[in-house]
């Protein structure tokens, strides 16, 4: 079922998802800071797991933008 958006219901859609891709962003720079930290520190154990969050967060932002298209290819 295809559902039709007003323009300011649009909008508000597209600022909900930028402020959680701002998180994610932040969360990821977060990650890398601490993944850099700890590897300087002598601790190699937490590349791959960092990495794996990592990946989940890019996973996260492309499905948002995924979302954004599917959304405007439905409202001319």
């Amino acid at each position: 079922m295809k559902r039709i958006f007003t323009r300011e219901q649009r909008m508000t859609i597209v600022y909900g998802i930028l402020c959680i891709v701002l998180i994610l962003v932040v969360l990821q720079l977060w990650l890398l800071t601490a993944t850099m930290n700890a590897f300087l520190g002598g601790d190699e154990g937490v590349i791959w797991p960092a990495a794996g969050a990592s990946v989940v967060c890019l996973l996260l932002n492309l499905g948002l933008l995924r979302h954004l298209y599917q959304i405007e290819r439905s409202n001319p």
